[in-house]
């Protein structure tokens, strides 16, 4: 593809939590567009093979921390900055919405400092994809009047007022990037006397084929699910809506075993990124 007299740009893109069908029609024409795409773990390969140019450069990005297997922030920054400068038109890909949960400030502030022109194209994020397709509408008059994103990778995130407040409040809470930490989430709830009888869901793969929703008191979470590991990614909702679930569930449990998002496992692309950010710095 001839760049010669293309002006450098830079889309951040969010392609959806799963579903390949439920992406923009204006992400989908930037990726089409795209001369590099660099591209997150939680994206479904079919708007990969779909959309992308036969003469785009895919990059895998993406971060699996609990496999150790996470791209540097820095070096995204950095390949972003070089392909741009190139004129070369670049697409930043994750999953869910592109604001929600990730490091977008990080690149923002990048493209920001190099005087490269950006857009942010918004995607359907986890919780939204995740709750339409279980079912649970996340603000349902008479359940909810709010709905709150939050994350338990560490609790230190929040202070201890704000967790006694989870803990009693009636809004809907959902939790992003939280599966590993699950037993330890629910306990710490049960600690601060949440009512033993407040609904709590998992969404596996939330708008895949293999989405499986389990759904439990606080009570009986223990009981039911404490040796279990659930797939990755897993979204959790604690709430009044939850108990939507049974009455408005349009899509069963798959009975597909498997992972939707597979772990990227080429030498090449992996090699390559490792001396372009040995090279730069």
């Amino acid at each position: 593809m001839n760049t010669h007299n293309k002006a450098p740009k830079v889309y951040l893109i969010g392609a959806g939590p799963g579903n390949p069908d439920l992406i923009t029609v204006k992400a989908v024409k930037a990726i089409a567009k795209a001369d590099v795409i660099l591209c997150d773990r939680l994206v479904s390969p079919e708007i990969l093979e779909t959309y992308v140019s036969k003469n785009a450069e895919v990059i895998y990005v993406g971060k699996e921390c609990s496999k150790n297997a996470s791209t540097p922030q820095s070096l995204i920054n950095i390949l972003m900055v070089d392909y741009a400068r190139q004129n070369k038109t670049v697409v930043r890909l994750k999953g869910g919405d592109v604001s929600i949960f990730s490091n977008i400030l990080d690149e923002l502030q990048t493209l920001k400092e190099n005087q490269i022109p950006f857009e942010i194209i918004p995607g359907i994020t986890a919780a939204l994809g995740a709750a339409a397709y279980a079912g649970m509408p996340l603000t349902a008059r008479g359940y909810a009047t709010s709905v709150r994103f939050l994350t338990y990778y560490k609790s230190e995130i929040l202070t201890n007022d704000y967790w006694k407040e989870l803990a009693v409040t009636n809004d809907t809470l959902v939790f992003y990037m939280s599966k590993g930490n699950l037993t330890a989430l629910v306990e710490k709830f049960i600690q601060l006397d949440v009512s033993r009888d407040k609904k709590i869901a998992v969404i596996e793969q939330a708008t895949t084929p293999y989405q499986k929703v389990y759904t439990s008191s606080f009570n009986d979470f223990a009981v039911k699910y404490a040796d279990k590991t659930f797939a990755s990614p897993s979204l959790v909702v604690i709430g009044k809506v939850v108990n939507l679930h049974e009455e408005f569930s349009w899509l069963q449990n798959s009975e597909n075993e498997g992972l939707y998002f597979k772990s990227v496992e080429n030498g090449s692309l992996i090699q390559k990124t490792q001396n372009f950010f040995e090279y730069a710095v």
